[in-house]
Protein backbone atom coordinates (compact mmCIF):
# COMPACT_ATOMS: atom_id res chain seq x y z
CA UNK A 1 0.00 0.00 0.00
CA UNK A 2 2.85 2.63 0.96
CA UNK A 3 4.73 1.47 -2.23
CA UNK A 4 1.70 2.33 -4.58
CA UNK A 5 1.06 5.87 -2.84
CA UNK A 6 4.70 6.56 -3.02
CA UNK A 7 4.36 5.74 -7.04
CA UNK A 8 1.18 8.09 -7.26
CA UNK A 9 3.07 10.92 -5.78
CA UNK A 10 6.16 10.51 -8.05
CA UNK A 11 3.89 10.55 -10.95
CA UNK A 12 1.89 13.49 -9.98
CA UNK A 13 5.29 15.31 -9.42
CA UNK A 14 6.81 14.22 -12.71
CA UNK A 15 3.70 15.64 -14.39
CA UNK A 16 3.83 18.89 -12.63
CA UNK A 17 7.62 19.38 -13.65
CA UNK A 18 7.12 18.56 -17.32
CA UNK A 19 4.06 21.28 -17.13
CA UNK A 20 6.33 24.06 -15.84
CA UNK A 21 9.31 23.07 -18.38
CA UNK A 22 6.57 23.19 -21.36
CA UNK A 23 4.63 26.15 -20.64
CA UNK A 24 4.13 27.07 -24.75
CA UNK A 25 2.84 23.86 -25.02
CA UNK A 26 -0.82 24.62 -23.73
CA UNK A 27 -3.15 26.14 -25.95
CA UNK A 28 -1.91 28.99 -27.89
CA UNK A 29 -5.25 30.44 -29.13
CA UNK A 30 -5.09 28.81 -32.44
CA UNK A 31 -3.83 29.73 -36.17
CA UNK A 32 -3.48 33.12 -36.75
CA UNK A 33 -6.60 35.07 -38.56
CA UNK A 34 -5.84 35.67 -42.08
CA UNK A 35 -8.79 35.87 -43.46
CA UNK A 36 -10.67 39.37 -44.50
CA UNK A 37 -13.51 40.40 -43.19
CA UNK A 38 -16.48 38.73 -45.23
CA UNK A 39 -19.49 40.84 -46.72
CA UNK A 40 -22.73 39.31 -45.80
CA UNK A 41 -25.46 42.23 -46.82
CA UNK A 42 -25.58 45.72 -48.64
CA UNK A 43 -28.01 48.35 -48.25
CA UNK A 44 -29.28 49.47 -50.61
CA UNK A 45 -27.55 46.24 -53.16
CA UNK A 46 -24.97 46.74 -55.15
CA UNK A 47 -25.57 48.05 -58.32
CA UNK A 48 -28.80 49.44 -57.56
CA UNK A 49 -30.67 51.96 -59.73
CA UNK A 50 -32.76 55.40 -59.19
CA UNK A 51 -31.27 55.39 -55.57
CA UNK A 52 -32.39 58.18 -53.78
CA UNK A 53 -30.89 57.84 -49.81
CA UNK A 54 -27.60 59.14 -48.70
CA UNK A 55 -26.40 56.50 -46.73
CA UNK A 56 -25.00 53.09 -47.68
CA UNK A 57 -24.43 50.37 -44.93
CA UNK A 58 -22.53 47.35 -45.25
CA UNK A 59 -22.55 44.34 -42.96
CA UNK A 60 -19.80 41.86 -42.56
CA UNK A 61 -19.87 38.51 -40.50
CA UNK A 62 -17.12 40.04 -38.57
CA UNK A 63 -16.21 43.25 -36.12
CA UNK A 64 -14.28 45.58 -38.52
CA UNK A 65 -12.18 48.94 -38.93
CA UNK A 66 -11.00 51.30 -41.07
CA UNK A 67 -7.50 52.01 -42.33
CA UNK A 68 -6.35 55.41 -43.85
CA UNK A 69 -9.58 56.79 -45.26
CA UNK A 70 -8.71 59.54 -46.76
CA UNK A 71 -6.21 57.44 -48.63
CA UNK A 72 -8.29 54.49 -49.11
CA UNK A 73 -11.42 55.41 -50.20
CA UNK A 74 -12.09 56.82 -53.59
CA UNK A 75 -15.39 57.85 -54.78
CA UNK A 76 -16.16 59.02 -58.30
CA UNK A 77 -17.43 61.40 -59.61
CA UNK A 78 -14.96 62.84 -57.06
CA UNK A 79 -16.59 64.72 -53.78
CA UNK A 80 -15.35 68.06 -52.75
CA UNK A 81 -16.51 67.37 -49.16
CA UNK A 82 -15.43 64.16 -48.31
CA UNK A 83 -18.29 61.47 -47.42
CA UNK A 84 -18.78 60.82 -43.71
CA UNK A 85 -17.46 56.86 -43.68
CA UNK A 86 -17.61 54.94 -40.36
CA UNK A 87 -16.91 51.39 -38.94
CA UNK A 88 -19.07 50.52 -35.84
CA UNK A 89 -19.22 47.27 -34.86
CA UNK A 90 -19.77 44.50 -37.77
CA UNK A 91 -21.56 48.03 -40.06
CA UNK A 92 -19.36 49.98 -41.90
CA UNK A 93 -21.50 53.18 -42.99
CA UNK A 94 -20.91 56.20 -45.49
CA UNK A 95 -22.98 58.84 -45.59
CA UNK A 96 -23.03 61.51 -48.53
CA UNK A 97 -22.39 65.33 -47.80
CA UNK A 98 -23.12 66.68 -51.16
CA UNK A 99 -26.21 66.47 -53.00
CA UNK A 100 -25.80 63.68 -55.90
CA UNK A 101 -26.55 64.04 -59.31
CA UNK A 102 -29.36 63.02 -61.35
CA UNK A 103 -28.83 60.14 -63.69
CA UNK A 104 -25.10 59.29 -62.82
CA UNK A 105 -23.24 56.47 -61.42
CA UNK A 106 -21.59 56.41 -58.41
CA UNK A 107 -18.55 54.19 -57.73
CA UNK A 108 -17.01 54.08 -54.16
CA UNK A 109 -13.80 52.03 -54.05
CA UNK A 110 -12.89 51.09 -50.90
CA UNK A 111 -9.25 50.11 -52.06
CA UNK A 112 -7.83 48.28 -48.47
CA UNK A 113 -9.85 50.75 -45.96
CA UNK A 114 -11.81 48.08 -44.86
CA UNK A 115 -9.99 45.33 -42.12
CA UNK A 116 -10.70 42.94 -39.44
CA UNK A 117 -10.69 43.83 -35.66
CA UNK A 118 -7.97 41.63 -34.89
CA UNK A 119 -5.11 41.43 -36.93
CA UNK A 120 -6.40 44.02 -39.61
CA UNK A 121 -6.79 41.78 -42.48
CA UNK A 122 -7.75 44.23 -45.60
CA UNK A 123 -10.73 43.36 -47.55
CA UNK A 124 -8.58 44.16 -51.07
CA UNK A 125 -10.51 45.40 -54.26
CA UNK A 126 -13.95 45.67 -53.15
CA UNK A 127 -16.04 48.34 -54.94
CA UNK A 128 -19.43 49.37 -54.65
CA UNK A 129 -21.78 50.87 -56.97
CA UNK A 130 -25.08 52.65 -57.42
CA UNK A 131 -26.81 54.88 -60.07
CA UNK A 132 -29.52 58.02 -59.30
CA UNK A 133 -30.63 57.02 -62.56
CA UNK A 134 -32.42 54.41 -64.94
CA UNK A 135 -29.09 52.03 -65.29
CA UNK A 136 -25.70 51.78 -64.29
CA UNK A 137 -22.93 52.94 -66.44
CA UNK A 138 -20.57 49.91 -67.21
CA UNK A 139 -17.63 51.30 -69.52
CA UNK A 140 -14.24 51.78 -68.62
CA UNK A 141 -10.94 52.57 -69.25
CA UNK A 142 -7.87 50.90 -68.41
CA UNK A 143 -4.00 51.86 -68.51
CA UNK A 144 -1.01 52.22 -66.28
CA UNK A 145 0.78 55.55 -64.98
CA UNK A 146 4.65 55.37 -65.26
CA UNK A 147 7.69 57.83 -64.48
CA UNK A 148 8.80 59.95 -67.49
CA UNK A 149 12.43 59.74 -66.39
CA UNK A 150 13.00 56.22 -65.50
CA UNK A 151 9.59 54.37 -66.61
CA UNK A 152 9.22 52.94 -63.19
CA UNK A 153 5.44 52.37 -62.36
CA UNK A 154 3.75 55.26 -60.19
CA UNK A 155 1.52 54.24 -57.09
CA UNK A 156 -1.11 55.98 -55.70
CA UNK A 157 -1.75 59.06 -57.92
CA UNK A 158 -5.40 60.13 -58.97
CA UNK A 159 -6.07 59.24 -62.99
CA UNK A 160 -9.19 61.17 -64.27
CA UNK A 161 -11.16 62.22 -67.42
CA UNK A 162 -12.75 65.18 -68.54
CA UNK A 163 -15.67 64.90 -70.57
CA UNK A 164 -15.16 68.51 -71.70
CA UNK A 165 -11.72 68.58 -74.04
CA UNK A 166 -11.27 71.72 -73.22
CA UNK A 167 -7.84 71.78 -71.81
CA UNK A 168 -8.73 74.66 -69.15
CA UNK A 169 -10.90 71.97 -67.78
CA UNK A 170 -7.53 70.43 -66.01
CA UNK A 171 -6.77 73.34 -64.21
CA UNK A 172 -10.54 74.89 -63.82
CA UNK A 173 -12.53 71.89 -63.24
CA UNK A 174 -12.80 68.73 -60.90
CA UNK A 175 -12.91 65.35 -62.95
CA UNK A 176 -15.45 63.94 -64.32
CA UNK A 177 -14.36 60.66 -62.64
CA UNK A 178 -11.37 59.04 -61.20
CA UNK A 179 -9.39 55.99 -60.37
CA UNK A 180 -5.86 56.05 -58.42
CA UNK A 181 -3.08 53.64 -59.77
CA UNK A 182 -2.05 50.42 -57.83
CA UNK A 183 1.40 49.10 -56.89
CA UNK A 184 2.09 48.36 -60.51
CA UNK A 185 0.83 51.72 -61.69
CA UNK A 186 -2.46 50.11 -63.32
CA UNK A 187 -5.24 51.91 -62.85
CA UNK A 188 -9.08 50.96 -64.05
CA UNK A 189 -11.61 54.08 -64.21
CA UNK A 190 -14.77 52.11 -63.99
CA UNK A 191 -18.69 53.08 -64.44
CA UNK A 192 -18.08 55.40 -67.33
CA UNK A 193 -21.16 56.36 -70.15
CA UNK A 194 -19.99 55.93 -73.39
CA UNK A 195 -18.46 59.77 -74.98
CA UNK A 196 -15.01 61.11 -75.81
CA UNK A 197 -13.44 61.86 -73.02
CA UNK A 198 -9.38 63.34 -71.93
CA UNK A 199 -7.17 61.46 -69.69
CA UNK A 200 -4.98 63.03 -67.03
CA UNK A 201 -2.92 61.31 -64.10
CA UNK A 202 -2.28 63.89 -61.08
CA UNK A 203 -0.47 63.32 -57.83
CA UNK A 204 -2.75 65.56 -56.14
CA UNK A 205 -1.72 67.53 -53.65
CA UNK A 206 -4.37 70.05 -53.06
CA UNK A 207 -7.09 66.98 -52.97
CA UNK A 208 -9.22 69.32 -54.33
CA UNK A 209 -9.12 66.89 -58.00
CA UNK A 210 -8.02 70.08 -59.97
CA UNK A 211 -4.34 70.81 -61.79
CA UNK A 212 -2.35 72.96 -59.42
CA UNK A 213 0.96 74.25 -60.59
CA UNK A 214 4.15 72.27 -58.87
CA UNK A 215 1.86 68.95 -58.68
CA UNK A 216 3.43 66.22 -60.93
CA UNK A 217 1.46 65.10 -63.98
CA UNK A 218 0.25 63.44 -66.71
CA UNK A 219 -2.01 64.21 -70.10
CA UNK A 220 -2.15 63.04 -73.94
CA UNK A 221 -3.10 64.61 -76.85
CA UNK A 222 -5.50 61.94 -77.70
CA UNK A 223 -9.33 61.54 -77.23
CA UNK A 224 -10.80 58.27 -75.76
CA UNK A 225 -13.65 56.60 -75.81
CA UNK A 226 -14.23 54.13 -73.29
CA UNK A 227 -15.07 50.51 -75.16
CA UNK A 228 -14.05 47.76 -72.36
CA UNK A 229 -16.84 46.66 -69.67
CA UNK A 230 -16.07 46.40 -66.17
CA UNK A 231 -17.19 44.23 -64.26
CA UNK A 232 -17.97 43.33 -60.42
CA UNK A 233 -15.40 40.92 -59.78
CA UNK A 234 -12.53 43.23 -60.32
CA UNK A 235 -11.27 41.39 -63.28
CA UNK A 236 -9.93 45.08 -64.34
CA UNK A 237 -6.81 44.13 -62.73
CA UNK A 238 -5.99 41.49 -65.39
CA UNK A 239 -7.18 43.87 -68.80
CA UNK A 240 -4.56 45.11 -71.07
CA UNK A 241 -2.88 48.23 -70.21
CA UNK A 242 -4.55 50.20 -73.17
CA UNK A 243 -2.87 53.94 -72.19
CA UNK A 244 0.15 54.68 -71.23
CA UNK A 245 0.66 58.23 -68.63
CA UNK A 246 3.82 59.31 -68.44
CA UNK A 247 4.18 61.34 -64.86
CA UNK A 248 6.61 63.79 -64.34
CA UNK A 249 7.12 67.01 -62.53
CA UNK A 250 7.51 70.21 -64.10
CA UNK A 251 10.86 72.26 -63.95
CA UNK A 252 8.68 75.15 -61.76
CA UNK A 253 9.79 75.66 -58.40
CA UNK A 254 8.81 78.40 -55.44
CA UNK A 255 11.79 80.53 -56.01
CA UNK A 256 12.64 82.30 -52.46
CA UNK A 257 15.23 83.02 -50.45
CA UNK A 258 15.38 80.63 -47.40
CA UNK A 259 18.27 82.56 -45.35
CA UNK A 260 21.88 83.82 -44.37
CA UNK A 261 23.98 81.63 -42.30
CA UNK A 262 27.01 82.48 -40.54
CA UNK A 263 27.07 79.85 -37.83
CA UNK A 264 30.60 78.49 -37.90
CA UNK A 265 33.42 80.92 -39.12
CA UNK A 266 33.35 84.38 -39.16
CA UNK A 267 35.60 84.48 -42.26
CA UNK A 268 32.83 83.81 -44.21
CA UNK A 269 28.79 83.70 -44.61
CA UNK A 270 26.50 81.58 -46.85
CA UNK A 271 23.22 82.46 -48.71
CA UNK A 272 20.89 79.71 -49.33
CA UNK A 273 17.98 80.25 -51.71
CA UNK A 274 14.94 77.67 -52.62
CA UNK A 275 15.94 76.46 -55.78
CA UNK A 276 18.76 77.16 -58.57
CA UNK A 277 19.26 80.89 -59.96
CA UNK A 278 20.00 81.73 -63.29
CA UNK A 279 21.82 84.38 -61.54
CA UNK A 280 23.70 85.97 -58.72
CA UNK A 281 21.88 88.30 -56.63
CA UNK A 282 22.67 92.01 -56.59
CA UNK A 283 24.38 93.24 -53.24
CA UNK A 284 24.60 96.77 -51.67
CA UNK A 285 26.27 96.89 -48.27
CA UNK A 286 24.30 98.76 -45.35
CA UNK A 287 25.81 101.10 -43.05
CA UNK A 288 25.94 99.69 -39.24
CA UNK A 289 22.95 99.70 -36.58
CA UNK A 290 22.30 101.31 -33.94
CA UNK A 291 24.23 98.72 -32.15
CA UNK A 292 27.67 98.90 -34.11
CA UNK A 293 30.53 101.14 -33.96
CA UNK A 294 30.93 103.03 -37.22
CA UNK A 295 34.58 101.66 -36.99
CA UNK A 296 34.03 98.80 -37.44
CA UNK A 297 32.04 98.60 -40.87
CA UNK A 298 33.53 98.37 -44.24
CA UNK A 299 31.75 97.51 -47.50
CA UNK A 300 32.41 94.35 -47.49
CA UNK A 301 31.46 93.62 -51.52
CA UNK A 302 34.58 95.53 -51.82
CA UNK A 303 36.33 93.23 -49.99
CA UNK A 304 35.28 89.71 -50.46
CA UNK A 305 35.36 86.51 -53.38
CA UNK A 306 31.53 85.16 -53.88
CA UNK A 307 31.54 81.18 -54.33
CA UNK A 308 28.57 79.96 -56.21
CA UNK A 309 27.53 76.36 -57.02
CA UNK A 310 26.93 75.29 -60.06
CA UNK A 311 23.19 76.01 -59.68
CA UNK A 312 23.74 78.91 -57.60
CA UNK A 313 21.43 78.03 -54.71
CA UNK A 314 24.07 77.79 -52.53
CA UNK A 315 26.63 81.28 -52.25
CA UNK A 316 29.32 81.84 -49.74
CA UNK A 317 30.97 85.21 -49.87
CA UNK A 318 34.69 84.79 -48.56
CA UNK A 319 35.19 88.22 -46.50
CA UNK A 320 38.96 89.83 -46.78
CA UNK A 321 39.63 92.45 -44.93
CA UNK A 322 39.68 92.02 -40.96
CA UNK A 323 37.52 94.83 -40.41
CA UNK A 324 34.77 93.13 -42.20
CA UNK A 325 35.57 89.69 -40.44
CA UNK A 326 35.10 91.19 -37.01
CA UNK A 327 32.01 92.45 -37.78
CA UNK A 328 29.28 90.16 -36.12
CA UNK A 329 26.40 91.61 -37.86
CA UNK A 330 26.71 92.14 -41.78
CA UNK A 331 23.67 94.12 -43.13
CA UNK A 332 22.69 94.29 -46.78
CA UNK A 333 20.51 94.85 -49.38
CA UNK A 334 19.70 92.09 -51.76
CA UNK A 335 17.65 91.75 -55.03
CA UNK A 336 17.27 88.63 -56.27
CA UNK A 337 14.77 86.61 -58.46
CA UNK A 338 11.59 85.24 -56.41
CA UNK A 339 8.74 83.60 -57.49
CA UNK A 340 5.06 85.51 -57.29
CA UNK A 341 1.63 84.02 -57.35
CA UNK A 342 1.96 82.75 -61.04
CA UNK A 343 5.95 80.98 -60.63
CA UNK A 344 7.04 84.10 -62.80
CA UNK A 345 10.25 85.26 -61.80
CA UNK A 346 10.16 88.71 -60.62
CA UNK A 347 12.61 90.95 -58.76
CA UNK A 348 12.30 91.25 -55.04
CA UNK A 349 14.39 93.24 -52.68
CA UNK A 350 15.08 92.30 -49.27
CA UNK A 351 17.18 93.64 -46.04
CA UNK A 352 19.25 90.90 -45.00
CA UNK A 353 21.62 90.25 -42.01
CA UNK A 354 24.21 87.79 -41.63
CA UNK A 355 24.69 87.71 -37.66
CA UNK A 356 27.84 85.67 -36.25
CA UNK A 357 27.12 84.78 -32.72
CA UNK A 358 30.42 84.02 -30.78
CA UNK A 359 30.43 80.44 -28.80
CA UNK A 360 30.57 80.26 -24.88
CA UNK A 361 34.28 79.71 -23.98
CA UNK A 362 36.08 79.98 -20.88
CA UNK A 363 39.70 81.94 -20.85
CA UNK A 364 41.41 78.90 -21.27
CA UNK A 365 39.62 77.88 -24.42
CA UNK A 366 39.87 81.29 -26.19
CA UNK A 367 43.76 81.14 -25.84
CA UNK A 368 43.73 77.30 -26.68
CA UNK A 369 42.01 78.75 -29.92
CA UNK A 370 44.38 81.82 -30.54
CA UNK A 371 47.56 79.58 -30.01
CA UNK A 372 45.73 76.95 -33.05
CA UNK A 373 44.89 80.15 -35.22
CA UNK A 374 48.26 81.25 -35.25
CA UNK A 375 49.85 78.17 -36.00
CA UNK A 376 46.56 77.20 -38.80
CA UNK A 377 47.70 75.72 -42.08
CA UNK A 378 46.63 75.09 -45.16
CA UNK A 379 44.66 71.94 -45.35
CA UNK A 380 45.54 70.21 -48.69
CA UNK A 381 43.48 67.05 -50.06
CA UNK A 382 43.52 65.51 -53.05
CA UNK A 383 41.54 62.29 -55.64
CA UNK A 384 44.85 60.21 -55.44
CA UNK A 385 44.29 56.29 -54.82
CA UNK A 386 46.30 53.36 -55.75
CA UNK A 387 43.53 52.55 -58.16
CA UNK A 388 43.29 55.65 -59.86
CA UNK A 389 41.42 55.62 -63.21
CA UNK A 390 43.42 56.65 -66.12
CA UNK A 391 40.62 58.62 -67.83
CA UNK A 392 40.92 61.28 -64.87
CA UNK A 393 43.41 63.94 -63.73
CA UNK A 394 44.12 64.17 -60.29
CA UNK A 395 42.66 67.33 -58.44
CA UNK A 396 43.73 68.86 -55.60
CA UNK A 397 41.60 70.42 -52.86
CA UNK A 398 41.66 73.47 -50.18
CA UNK A 399 39.91 74.96 -47.52
CA UNK A 400 39.86 78.00 -47.94
CA UNK A 401 40.36 80.27 -51.43
CA UNK A 402 44.45 80.62 -52.48
CA UNK A 403 45.05 83.82 -53.35
CA UNK A 404 48.26 82.88 -55.13
CA UNK A 405 50.72 79.97 -55.58
CA UNK A 406 54.32 79.32 -56.24
CA UNK A 407 54.71 77.53 -59.57
CA UNK A 408 57.94 75.91 -58.74
CA UNK A 409 56.51 74.12 -55.36
CA UNK A 410 54.52 71.89 -56.90
CA UNK A 411 56.22 68.55 -58.76
CA UNK A 412 54.87 65.75 -60.23
CA UNK A 413 56.95 62.64 -60.31
CA UNK A 414 56.67 59.62 -61.83
CA UNK A 415 57.87 56.56 -59.16
CA UNK A 416 60.14 53.65 -61.16
CA UNK A 417 61.31 51.61 -58.24
CA UNK A 418 62.57 54.24 -55.68
CA UNK A 419 63.30 57.12 -57.76
CA UNK A 420 61.29 60.04 -58.51
CA UNK A 421 61.54 61.14 -61.69
CA UNK A 422 59.91 64.40 -62.78
CA UNK A 423 57.04 64.50 -65.02
CA UNK A 424 55.67 67.36 -67.26
CA UNK A 425 52.36 68.61 -66.38
CA UNK A 426 50.46 71.96 -66.24
CA UNK A 427 48.61 73.47 -62.54
CA UNK A 428 45.03 74.70 -63.79
CA UNK A 429 42.31 76.16 -61.41
CA UNK A 430 39.06 74.56 -62.14
CA UNK A 431 36.44 77.05 -59.89
CA UNK A 432 36.56 80.86 -59.31
CA UNK A 433 37.63 80.75 -55.90
CA UNK A 434 40.95 78.88 -56.19
CA UNK A 435 39.63 76.27 -54.01
CA UNK A 436 40.32 73.29 -56.67
CA UNK A 437 42.95 72.70 -59.15
CA UNK A 438 43.47 69.81 -61.15
CA UNK A 439 47.26 68.81 -61.99
CA UNK A 440 47.10 67.18 -66.31
CA UNK A 441 49.96 65.39 -67.89
CA UNK A 442 50.73 62.74 -69.83
CA UNK A 443 50.36 59.32 -67.74
CA UNK A 444 50.85 56.15 -68.43
CA UNK A 445 48.51 53.32 -67.17
CA UNK A 446 50.25 50.77 -64.55
CA UNK A 447 52.68 53.40 -63.77
CA UNK A 448 52.86 55.18 -60.23
CA UNK A 449 52.98 58.93 -59.28
CA UNK A 450 53.72 61.39 -57.10
CA UNK A 451 52.26 64.79 -56.26
CA UNK A 452 54.08 67.11 -54.19
CA UNK A 453 53.75 70.65 -52.56
CA UNK A 454 56.73 72.22 -50.87
CA UNK A 455 56.13 73.81 -47.47
CA UNK A 456 54.88 77.25 -48.06
CA UNK A 457 54.20 76.69 -51.87
CA UNK A 458 50.55 78.30 -51.18
CA UNK A 459 48.98 80.99 -49.59
CA UNK A 460 44.95 81.79 -48.89
CA UNK A 461 43.51 85.03 -48.77
CA UNK A 462 44.05 85.07 -45.49
CA UNK A 463 48.34 84.90 -45.73
CA UNK A 464 47.97 81.05 -44.38
CA UNK A 465 50.80 79.05 -45.88
CA UNK A 466 50.75 75.22 -46.70
CA UNK A 467 52.90 71.96 -44.54
CA UNK A 468 54.22 70.13 -46.75
CA UNK A 469 52.08 67.36 -48.84
CA UNK A 470 52.26 64.49 -50.62
CA UNK A 471 50.36 61.72 -52.23
CA UNK A 472 50.74 58.64 -54.58
CA UNK A 473 48.70 57.09 -56.90
CA UNK A 474 48.93 54.29 -59.41
CA UNK A 475 47.21 54.15 -62.33
CA UNK A 476 45.07 51.32 -63.31
CA UNK A 477 45.73 49.00 -66.24
CA UNK A 478 44.02 48.83 -69.32
CA UNK A 479 43.74 45.22 -68.78
CA UNK A 480 41.06 45.96 -66.25
CA UNK A 481 38.77 47.99 -68.60
CA UNK A 482 36.03 47.14 -71.05
CA UNK A 483 34.94 49.30 -74.24
CA UNK A 484 31.84 49.25 -74.89
CA UNK A 485 29.97 50.31 -78.22
CA UNK A 486 26.10 51.06 -78.63
CA UNK A 487 24.67 51.01 -82.28
CA UNK A 488 21.59 52.68 -82.83
CA UNK A 489 18.95 50.79 -85.33
CA UNK A 490 16.90 53.25 -85.31
CA UNK A 491 19.94 56.28 -85.76
CA UNK A 492 18.56 59.63 -84.11
CA UNK A 493 20.89 62.36 -83.92
CA UNK A 494 19.24 63.73 -80.94
CA UNK A 495 19.07 60.67 -78.73
CA UNK A 496 21.81 60.69 -75.86
CA UNK A 497 23.28 57.31 -74.48
CA UNK A 498 23.77 57.05 -71.02
CA UNK A 499 25.24 53.44 -69.13
CA UNK A 500 23.33 52.89 -65.75
CA UNK A 501 25.01 51.15 -62.69
CA UNK A 502 22.50 48.64 -61.47
CA UNK A 503 21.00 50.73 -59.06
CA UNK A 504 19.82 52.78 -62.16
CA UNK A 505 22.44 55.70 -61.68
CA UNK A 506 23.87 57.59 -64.60
CA UNK A 507 27.66 56.67 -64.61
CA UNK A 508 28.58 57.68 -68.61
CA UNK A 509 26.18 59.62 -71.22
CA UNK A 510 27.84 60.22 -74.80
CA UNK A 511 25.29 61.10 -77.94
CA UNK A 512 24.56 58.94 -80.24
CA UNK A 513 26.94 58.40 -83.33
CA UNK A 514 26.36 56.70 -86.50
CA UNK A 515 29.02 54.37 -85.88
CA UNK A 516 27.91 54.12 -82.83
CA UNK A 517 28.56 55.39 -78.90
CA UNK A 518 31.92 54.23 -77.43
CA UNK A 519 31.96 54.25 -73.88
CA UNK A 520 35.51 53.22 -73.43
CA UNK A 521 37.16 52.56 -70.02
CA UNK A 522 33.91 50.91 -68.17
CA UNK A 523 34.58 48.22 -65.51
CA UNK A 524 34.49 44.97 -65.73
CA UNK A 525 30.95 43.92 -64.50
CA UNK A 526 27.65 44.45 -65.13
CA UNK A 527 25.97 47.50 -66.71
CA UNK A 528 22.68 48.55 -67.83
CA UNK A 529 21.86 51.53 -70.88
CA UNK A 530 18.90 53.61 -71.77
CA UNK A 531 18.58 56.36 -74.01
CA UNK A 532 16.16 59.90 -73.94
CA UNK A 533 15.90 61.91 -77.49
CA UNK A 534 17.33 65.50 -76.57
CA UNK A 535 14.28 67.45 -78.84
CA UNK A 536 15.94 70.82 -77.39
CA UNK A 537 19.49 70.36 -77.85
CA UNK A 538 20.37 71.26 -74.40
CA UNK A 539 22.42 68.18 -73.55
CA UNK A 540 20.10 66.97 -70.75
CA UNK A 541 16.53 65.31 -70.45
CA UNK A 542 14.25 67.65 -70.27
CA UNK A 543 10.95 67.45 -68.33
CA UNK A 544 7.39 68.70 -70.01
CA UNK A 545 5.44 71.44 -69.45
CA UNK A 546 1.49 71.76 -69.35
CA UNK A 547 1.35 75.41 -70.08
CA UNK A 548 3.71 74.84 -73.29
CA UNK A 549 1.51 71.54 -74.05
CA UNK A 550 5.03 70.13 -74.44
CA UNK A 551 5.90 66.23 -73.12
CA UNK A 552 8.49 64.93 -71.37
CA UNK A 553 11.55 64.07 -73.79
CA UNK A 554 11.12 60.29 -74.42
CA UNK A 555 13.15 57.69 -72.55
CA UNK A 556 13.88 53.84 -73.95
CA UNK A 557 15.51 51.40 -71.66
CA UNK A 558 17.79 48.49 -73.28
CA UNK A 559 15.72 45.50 -72.41
CA UNK A 560 18.95 43.56 -70.88
CA UNK A 561 21.56 43.56 -68.25
CA UNK A 562 25.16 43.38 -70.35
CA UNK A 563 27.65 42.01 -67.93
CA UNK A 564 31.25 42.88 -69.24
CA UNK A 565 34.40 41.26 -69.23
CA UNK A 566 37.83 42.97 -68.25
CA UNK A 567 40.26 43.56 -71.62
CA UNK A 568 37.05 43.10 -74.02
CA UNK A 569 35.37 45.09 -76.17
CA UNK A 570 31.52 44.21 -76.47
CA UNK A 571 29.06 46.05 -79.20
CA UNK A 572 25.23 45.81 -78.70
CA UNK A 573 22.70 47.12 -81.11
CA UNK A 574 19.57 49.04 -79.57
CA UNK A 575 16.73 49.01 -81.32
CA UNK A 576 14.76 51.63 -79.23
CA UNK A 577 11.64 51.06 -80.92
CA UNK A 578 10.71 47.38 -81.14
CA UNK A 579 9.74 47.08 -77.60
CA UNK A 580 6.60 48.53 -76.17
CA UNK A 581 7.32 51.10 -73.53
CA UNK A 582 6.09 48.98 -70.85
CA UNK A 583 8.02 45.51 -71.21
CA UNK A 584 11.53 48.05 -72.22
CA UNK A 585 12.79 48.53 -68.14
CA UNK A 586 14.64 45.24 -66.83
CA UNK A 587 12.77 43.74 -63.80
CA UNK A 588 15.78 44.34 -61.60
CA UNK A 589 15.70 47.99 -61.94
CA UNK A 590 12.35 48.42 -61.37
CA UNK A 591 11.09 50.46 -58.28
CA UNK A 592 7.59 51.43 -57.58
CA UNK A 593 7.40 55.23 -57.56
CA UNK A 594 5.31 56.72 -54.33
CA UNK A 595 6.50 60.20 -54.60
CA UNK A 596 8.06 59.94 -51.25
CA UNK A 597 11.86 60.83 -51.05
CA UNK A 598 14.19 58.11 -50.52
Amino acid sequence: MKKSKWYIYIVIVALALSGCANRGSGPQGGPKDTVPPSLLRETPLNGTCNFKGKTVVLQFDEYVQLDNVSENVLISPPQQTPPTVKALGKKVSITFEEDLLDSTTYTIDFGRAICDNNEKIPLYNYSFSFATGDYIDTLAMFGKVINAENLNPVQGVIVGVHENLDDSAFATMPFTRIAKTDTTGQFGVLNMRGGNYRIYALRDVSKDYVYQTSEALAFTDEVFSPTLACDSDSAWYHVPDTIVLRLFKENKQRHYFVRALRDKEQHFFTLLFSAPQTELPVIVTLPPDSTQQDSLWVDFTQHSLCQANPTKDTIVYWLTDSTAIRMDTIRFLMTYKMSDSLYQLVDTTDTVQAIYRHPRMSQKAIEAKRRKDMNRKIELKSNASMKFDIYRSIELYTAAPVKEYVTDSIHLFEKVDTLLQPVAFTFEPIDSTGMRYAVRAAIQPEHRYVLQVDSGGLHDIYGITNNAYKAEYKLRSLDEYSTLTIRLTHYDPRARIQVLDEKDKVLRELPAQETGAVFRYLEAKSFYVRLYIDADGNGEWTTGDWALKRQPEPVYYYSKKLTLRANWEFEEEFDHLATPILEQKPRALIQVDTGKKK
